[in-house]
């Protein structure tokens, strides 16, 4: 009889566990083969060749104007990158690594005598919600739920283009 009890338990426990809503969603759509985003809008679009698949309203640095040129700058990188990584332990719910800086980006920091700054990433809001729109250091913010379902629809070495 204990077995039989002990038995059922599990079989709720994995069941209501199973049960339970993941950040990770599933993605079985067109492929991504770019995202754009416009600085200036405040978009961000996930493309499959010409066709825009999805857009979103973003968040930026706390100075938006202008390319990322030192660590601490505020703003956001312009140019051609591509996503590095996806990080499911975000401090920021989930992230996309882009990666930033280049060798040009170092280049010219060292040329100034300053670091570059990195780990700019795509990710959802802060855990502590904020009434600023762009407050990020450099990164592209989205809310939580974007956030899932771009995680879930851009993979490592997906171009993207920041354009002023």
């Amino acid at each position: 009889m204990r077995f039989l009890r002990l038995v059922i338990l599990l079989t709720l426990a994995f069941a209501v566990a199973s049960c339970g809503s993941s950040k990770i969603r599933k993605y079985r759509g067109p492929e991504v083969t770019q995202i754009q985003v416009h600085k200036a809008d405040r978009k961000l679009y996930l493309l499959h060749d010409a066709e825009v698949l999805k857009s979103y309203d973003i968040g930026l640095g706390f100075q938006p104007v202008g390319h990322k040129q030192f660590e601490g700058d505020g703003k956001t990188p312009e140019g051609q990158y591509f996503i590095s990584y996806k990080n499911p332990n975000s401090d920021y719910h989930l992230s996309l690594k882009i990666s930033y800086p280049n060798e040009a980006d170092i280049a010219f920091a060292a040329s100034q005598g300053k670091p570059t700054g990195g780990d700019i990433v795509i990710h959802g809001g802060p855990r502590e919600r904020t009434n600023k729109r762009d407050w990020t250091w450099g990164c592209v913010a989205v809310s939580n739920k974007e956030m899932e379902v771009i995680y879930s629809m851009v993979n490592p070495g997906t171009p993207i283009f920041l354009l002023p």
